[in-house]
């Protein structure tokens, strides 16, 4: 292990936290006619939150916080629930654009940085939210180490006990690390996340501009249990790269060489309202200390895919999150959080 690197481990979502990250929405060009409708989605979230892990809110001036307080109180939101945190910031990505927080091999808290090149270059106006983590180690004081790679946090998963999800479209792909190798990744997941096996899946959602992000593919609900978004129709354009995954997850082993569980969730057919196919699925959930919030998207598979979250997750309640207007950006409700553990 590198010197600089001691230890590093990245805690799995279903550990405990300490606070919840997240960007209050407001550019026009990412929720178009909708920026009212996704601030009423991070209303709800930090309400279906209270009680399980305070939310640290990013907002751009007093304005903005003034806005932001008021809509929350209307919800019955309380004072005590919401730090605000005012600060320079393009967009709500906080999965990518935030920091990876880590422990050390002495169980403190450490803030790791990669290299966000906003998903291949595709939006150049966002490229200054890549120094979130450097603020927020000031604020927190805590140690910011950085990684020369490019990695998102949405194109990871980890089970917390030494095992990552990526794929190969993402994390290979010459828009985000050009002449690196599988080994060459791998070597940073484990010197700076405690990654000692990676598991590694092929593409992504179609109209994906995140390139594959893991988030919207598969996603640990446990040490050894892991959910699947899984395609049941064979003319669907997703249909292919989802059962290729399937089939890669379901030859997986864990360190032991143990198969993990592998839990197919629906997909939801969502198209955006010039009929484009839209990157959606509902692996894209947040585990919270005592609630899940998981996207839905009003459509007919969101009351199976609920049924199968649950019972996945049992001991958190399951709350759903209407992400109809959110997805308008390109994400869901992980794609806008990022969990500081304890």
């Amino acid at each position: 292990m590198n010197e600089k690197n001691p230890n590093y481990t990245m805690p799995a979502e279903w550990e405990p936290h300490e606070a919840v990250w997240l960007a209050w929405p407001y550019d026009e060009i990412t929720f178009p006619d909708r920026v009212e409708k996704a601030e009423d989605v991070f209303v709800e979230m930090i309400k279906a939150l209270e009680g399980s892990e305070r939310a640290e809110l990013l907002v751009l001036d007093d304005e903005m916080k003034e806005r932001a307080r008021v809509k929350l109180a209307a919800a019955g939101v309380g004072d005590d629930v919401v730090r605000f945190r005012e600060t320079d910031y393009a967009d709500v990505w906080l999965r990518d654009t935030g920091p990876i927080f880590v422990r050390d091999g002495r169980g403190g808290k450490v803030i790791t940085k990669w290299i966000f090149n906003a998903w291949g270059g595709k939006f150049p106006e966002l490229l200054k939210d890549g120094e979130i983590p450097g603020k927020i180690s000031r604020w927190k004081d805590l140690p910011l180490v950085k990684a020369d790679a490019v990695v998102e946090g949405g194109a990871i998963d980890v089970n917390g006990a030494g095992v990552c999800l990526t794929t190969e479209q993402c994390l290979l792909n010459e828009n985000r690390n050009p002449g690196m190798k599988k080994g060459d990744i791998e070597k940073f997941l484990g010197d700076f996340l405690g990654v000692r096996k990676t598991i590694w899946l092929g593409d992504g959602l179609l109209n994906d501009h995140t390139d594959g992000h893991i988030d919207e593919l598969a996603r640990f609900v446990s040490h050894g249990t892991i959910v699947c978004a899984f395609e049941e129709d064979e003319n669907d354009e997703n249909y292919a790269v989802l059962k290729a995954n399937y089939e890669i997850l379901s030859d997986a082993t864990d360190l032991d060489g143990k198969p993990f569980n592998i839990i197919k969730l629906p997909m939801p057919h969502v198209r955006y309202d010039g009929g484009e196919k839209a990157p959606v699925s509902y692996t894209n959930f947040y585990i919270g200390n005592t609630v899940v919030l998981a996207p839905v998207f009003n459509d007919e598979n969101d009351r199976l895919a609920l049924e199968i979250l649950a019972k996945c997750l049992p001991g958190r309640k399951l709350v759903p999150i209407d992400c109809s207007d959110i997805i308008y950006g390109g994400g869901a409700v992980h794609c806008m959080t990022q969990q500081e553990p304890l």
